[in-house]
């Protein structure tokens, strides 16, 4: 078998992905209350100064033919930004580090657990992390009172999949960079963007029909429209399409991502 073929084969999976997801939890608990910090300072930055400061200006705003208080509006979306966030830069610059600069990796590896086992532990501990960043915002978000429902329940195992599938995609870029300058690229030309399109600051009804149409797809704005509605004490009005767009863009990134790190590691 040619190794531009090789490379694309299925995903060679066992338990032995847990061991290497255990270390990282380890070394992470040193750190645990500064990495808080700071992932959480900057979206609630956003959601205090954007949420009561624009708020008190805008008022309401209509959500499916009802008006929201816009500090809920933006909670809802900000949080799904959050755990984008998180899981991207966990994806890129922590595991850019242990597989590039400590080699990490390369130590796990002489052990006999294979680069598909860490290439999922490194996905799975992304939006661990983003999960953990975002539990921590929304229990701000509860003692703001800004949304008690109920329905905020199903929203965490949501965040969990969302954490899944920009881990997946951001360890596509892990693989092809060749230093940390190259994922400015990346949160610039990729991420960037996607926070302006997908709904997170103001509702997509106000974008031209052409990128409206455009951002239907993106991975945040099926995050975003299935996240809302848990906060207004309502469900989704597809969930079925939304859940569909975001379990099709991980499966597809994940298995992008360890062909380009397979590729990788042969040369």
């Amino acid at each position: 078998m040619d190794t531009s073929a090789s490379i694309w084969r299925p995903p060679d999976l066992s338990w032995r992905w847990w061991p290497v997801f255990l270390r990282n939890l380890r070394v992470w608990r040193k750190l645990a209350i500064p990495s808080l910090v700071g992932n959480i300072a900057e979206p609630l930055m956003w959601l205090v100064a954007f949420g009561y400061g624009m708020g008190a200006l805008v008022g309401q705003v209509q959500v499916n033919d009802r008006s929201v208080p816009y500090i809920l509006f933006l909670a809802s979306g900000s949080i799904c930004m959050s755990a984008m966030n998180a899981a991207s830069f966990e994806a890129l610059y922590s595991a850019f580090s242990r597989m590039h600069v400590q080699k990490t990796w390369d130590g796990i590896m002489n052990a006999p657990i294979g680069l598909d086992n860490v290439v999922l532990a490194e996905m799975l501990w992304a939006a661990f992390k983003a999960l953990f960043t975002a539990t921590a915002i929304l229990g701000v978000m509860l003692a703001l009172g800004i949304s008690h429902t109920p329905k905020l329940l199903v929203a965490w195992p949501v965040l969990l999949c969302v954490g899944i599938m920009f881990s997946s995609i951001a360890l596509i870029f892990n693989a092809l960079a060749k230093g940390y300058d190259f994922f400015t690229y990346y949160f610039t030309l990729v991420l960037t963007p996607m926070m302006f399109l997908s709904g997170v600051f103001f509702p997509r009804e106000q974008l031209p029909p052409l990128v409206r149409a455009v951002s239907d797809w993106l991975p945040l704005t099926n995050a975003v429209e299935l996240v809302r509605p848990l906060f207004m004490d309502q469900w989704p009005q597809h969930p079925l399409r939304h859940g569909l767009v975001m379990a099709l863009t991980t499966a597809t990134a994940y298995w992008v991502a360890l062909a380009l790190t397979r590729r990788r590691f042969r040369g």
